[in-house]
């Protein structure tokens, strides 16, 4: 007789790949958050289907003020949650407390799609629903009243934590300068929190950096072994945008990109070298370094101290790239 089919893979309980084959997921109830929300009213939101083959879903916030203002017209910004392309939704606390954060913060509406996850869909699957959301709310622009009402969809912005800014790095790509198949929407820029990028060689802060607590080398190997094509290393197109493999981007026009990382962070390394490589291929690159902190450190606490920092820098960019 065979043996019992065992865990060869433990994302930390929430995910689990058997021996076998079969995967278990625990329900979010079931999952011991330590990210309380934080939801003054001042925002109101709701979901909605957007990929039915996939079953997949968004949120949409939109400020309350804004919204009894009828002259005030609000930018748009697309925010993927991170989660190493395994974990993570819309509907988890710390991205629920981060979207409300930056749609008050900003005065800008929202839009919080999930994606398929990894094992069970692995990359690119991630990078089509991102890039099928987009197009849904570009086809919504001129039918839904309730989204459309005080939106300016001229003035659209992709922003991504950790494997969320892989997808918006992906995006920026496959979109081009200016999104001319996303119209109404067009996209202004790209933000990247700590995006969450690979390679077969270690970096001096993935070698060398302090633990963390949501984010350390093993987490970061597993979820590669997870999320990338069968056979697939670190050093694959999906995951590093320079590797051997990678197409060139030197003549590839990008809309502006705003890298945001924090100093004490295991990716901290290759995320600097992402935007340094590519300031050097003469892209528009704004790159911000948070002294002292760690992965996670605006998504998982978007009401603490650094988060004002965090949002002026958003503010400032949005504001210069329109």
């Amino acid at each position: 007789m065979g043996s019992l089919p065992h865990v060869v893979e433990d994302c930390s309980g929430i995910l689990q790949l058997y021996s076998d084959g079969s995967i278990f997921r625990s329900k979010e109830e079931d999952i011991n958050f330590p990210f309380p929300v934080h939801d003054d009213d001042s925002v109101h939101w709701k979901d909605s289907l957007f990929d039915r083959s996939h079953g997949l879903n968004l949120r949409i916030y939109k400020p309350r003020a804004a919204a009894a203002a009828a002259a005030i017209s609000l930018p748009i910004v697309f925010f993927f949650h991170g989660g190493g392309f395994c974990v993570g939704s819309r509907t988890w606390p710390n991205c629920h407390s981060c979207c409300l954060r930056l749609c008050a913060g900003l005065q800008a509406v929202v839009v919080a799609p999930d994606y398929r996850l990894a094992p069970e869909h692995r990359l690119p699957a991630a990078m089509d629903d991102a890039f099928c959301a987009v197009k849904w709310v570009a086809a919504q622009a001129l039918t839904d009243a309730w989204l459309k009402d005080g939106v300016d969809f001229d003035r659209a912005f992709v922003m991504g934590d950790s494997s969320g800014g892989n997808v918006a790095h992906h995006l920026a790509v496959r979109l081009g300068v200016g999104s001319p198949e996303m119209a109404p929407v067009r996209v202004r820029g790209y933000v990247m929190m700590a995006p969450f990028f690979g390679g077969t060689e270690r970096t001096k802060s993935e070698a060398e950096g302090p633990p963390e607590p949501f984010l350390n080398l093993e987490i970061l190997d597993r979820f590669w072994r997870l999320s990338l094509p069968f056979g697939g290393t670190p050093d694959h197109p999906l995951a590093n945008p320079f590797g051997p493999a990678s197409p060139c981007l030197e003549a590839v026009k990008l809309d502006p990109i705003l890298v945001m990382v924090g100093s004490q962070e295991v990716l901290k390394d290759r995320v600097e070298n992402y935007a340094m490589k590519l300031k050097q291929q003469k892209k528009e690159v704004d790159y911000v370094v948070f002294q002292g902190k760690q992965h996670g450190f605006f998504t998982n606490d978007p009401f603490s101290d650094v988060s004002t920092q965090v949002l002026q820098e958003l503010q400032h960019f949005m504001m210069s790239k329109v």
